[in-house]
């Protein structure tokens, strides 16, 4: 089978993916594949159905569209857009997808967010929320990545991306979904096969060198959250599926 943006489309139920006027029929097809390989990789590591990787239909892809200097990626919370750039995007798609499903999340989760809300902020905000027993297992997500072992104190991520938002007078770094995306990012790069397309750095970049992903016992705290989290979900789904209904 070729594999081609229309099958990726059809496959998932994107809501549209967009292809930029600059990207060349070979760098397409290139990019479909790779596209397809990562998407694969992601739906199996996280084991659930396809309905989850395009968020109900309500995600939207481009490549090689616009892009900012010096971003290789984004998610455009206002469009439910994740942009890749044409030449820069290896690696990214796990953290950008993270962004994706924290926005869309959001919705389903608290009670009345704003419309470009990201849970985890939500979350550390002490928001309203929808009680259910995924929401706890999500919740326990970020605790795992925000907090102490103990839940008392920052966890050692936070601190260290404090550190490097101080030095570099930003505030970035220990922005609560920047701080989850990470941590999903080095979750995918332990738990699946290798990809680079997907995920690449959470343990030997310069970024990893700073502690800007999990290490050591946090970084197994986050797995384990991160898996029983998205397990539950894909069950929780496939059940719903027989019966007809879907509440998350």
């Amino acid at each position: 089978m070729t594999v081609s943006f229309v099958h990726i489309r059809r496959r998932y139920d994107f809501r549209s993916i967009e292809i930029g006027r600059w990207v060349t029929e070979a760098e397409r097809d290139r990019a479909a594949v790779r596209f397809h390989d990562a998407l694969i990789t992601l739906m199996n590591t996280l084991h659930v159905p396809e309905e989850v990787i395009s968020l109900k239909s309500s995600l939207g892809l481009q490549y090689g569209i616009g892009g900012q200097l010096g971003v290789c990626a984004h998610y455009i919370p206002a469009t439910r857009q994740l942009a890749l750039a044409k030449n820069a995007g290896a690696g990214s798609l796990a953290h950008e997808w993270f962004h994706a499903f924290d926005h869309y999340i959001a919705g389903k989760v608290f009670v009345q967010p704003s419309r470009q809300a990201f849970a985890s902020s939500l979350w550390l905000d002490s928001q309203a929320y929808k009680s259910h027993s995924l929401t706890s297992l999500l919740f326990r997500c970020f605790e795992a990545i925000l907090l102490s072992k103990d839940g008392t104190q920052p966890s050692e991520l936070f601190r260290s991306s404090q550190k490097v938002d101080r030095e570099q007078q930003v505030l970035y770094w220990a922005r609560p979904e920047e701080m989850c995306a990470r941590a999903f990012e080095a979750f995918i790069e332990d738990s699946a096969p290798y990809n680079s397309f997907l995920v690449r750095g959470t343990r030997s970049s310069p970024e990893a060198q700073l502690g800007l992903y999990p290490e050591g016992e946090q970084r197994d705290q986050v797995a384990q959250a991160f898996g029983d989290y998205f397990a539950q979900l894909g069950r929780a789904l496939g059940k719903a599926s027989l019966t007809g209904s879907s509440k998350h």
